[in-house]
């Protein structure tokens, strides 16, 4: 981690910074906040609130992508409140112990990269699911419910998109998992629940399932459309394009019209013919045979 220390008390700088060094950190010390704003980006800023007659605003402001931490002599408004609202994410008042200092450094170090990560991955799920023609749990629906869909990704769009909703996040469990009812009994009452592959266990262990669930907030999920369910409010998923929800061999035809029509748009008639085998000439023929028009 690549650390500057803004402090104009050169000892107390170097005496952090060797500290800092001695665990494995690089450290810059900068005694003036024109020191401080210099081209140069860093992991870290430890930020002296006290540098006399010198505003350290501009400091914030330009490493407000880094951790900032202020180092301050006393609590107030000016010290900590109002630096933290413009981007300042801690304080650690003076004098302080080295150690505590390294805690808050590593524990928003760790949190920063668990922020970075959530959004990575809620933006691959976002794009992963984002679907126009699937119909969502209504926020009001009562749980438990289950969802039968010819295809996984389908449940699995529907309860994101569900929880996105509710701004709740839930916990997911596989039932194929064989200690899938231990982490069911586990899991804290109130919280919301999805259980996938239930058409993976036997009639049986079903049975268990339901009654564990059957006055908990739990979405479950079966890709076996043709089994019925007492006792249990069921959402069955068919999308628009039901070509592949039909569970049959498709003809060539549907095959290729389900392909220009889901994909068209995704891939210019130069790769779409080419990935179809057919010519861009048969597969303008194509769209004209099926109706399809292109969307500009």
């Amino acid at each position: 981690m690549k650390i500057l220390i803004v402090e104009n008390e050169i000892y107390l700088a170097q005496s952090i910074a060797s500290k800092l060094i001695e665990i494995g950190y690089s450290c810059e010390i900068a005694p003036t906040i024109k020191d401080a704003i210099k081209e140069d980006r860093f992991d870290a800023v430890l930020l002296s609130t006290n540098i006399s007659g010198q505003n350290f605003y501009p400091v914030i402001e330009k490493h407000k992508s880094s951790i900032i931490i202020l180092m301050i002599s006393y609590i107030s408004n000016d010290t900590v409140t109002n630096p933290i609202k413009a981007g300042a994410d801690d304080y650690i008042q003076k004098p302080f112990m080295i150690e505590e200092l390294i805690r808050k450094l590593q524990h928003l170090n760790t949190f920063n990269s668990l922020r970075k990560e959530n959004k990575t991955y809620k933006e691959y799920v976002n794009n992963l699911f984002e679907t126009s023609d699937i119909r969502p749990i209504s926020t009001k629906a009562k749980l438990p419910i289950l969802i039968k869909a010819s295809f996984q990704k389908h449940a699995d769009a529907v309860v994101f998109h569900y929880s996105v909703e509710k701004s709740e996040p839930f916990t997911f469990i596989s039932l194929s998992s064989a200690n899938a009812i231990e982490k069911i009994v586990k899991t804290p009452y109130n919280e919301l629940l999805y259980l996938v592959d239930l058409q993976n266990i036997k009639k049986s262990e079903r049975s268990k399932i339901f009654n564990l669930i059957e006055d908990r907030r739990a979405i479950i999920s079966t890709t076996d459309t043709s089994e019925g369910y007492e006792g249990i409010e069921e959402l069955e998923i068919m999308t628009e394009s039901k070509v592949f929800d039909r569970g049959d061999i498709l003809s060539i035809d549907d095959y290729v019209k389900y392909i220009i029509v889901n994909f068209q748009n995704k891939f210019p008639d130069t790769e779409l013919s080419k990935k179809l085998g057919i010519s861009r000439k048969s597969l303008w023929e194509k769209r004209k045979k099926y109706g399809i028009n292109k969307k500009k």
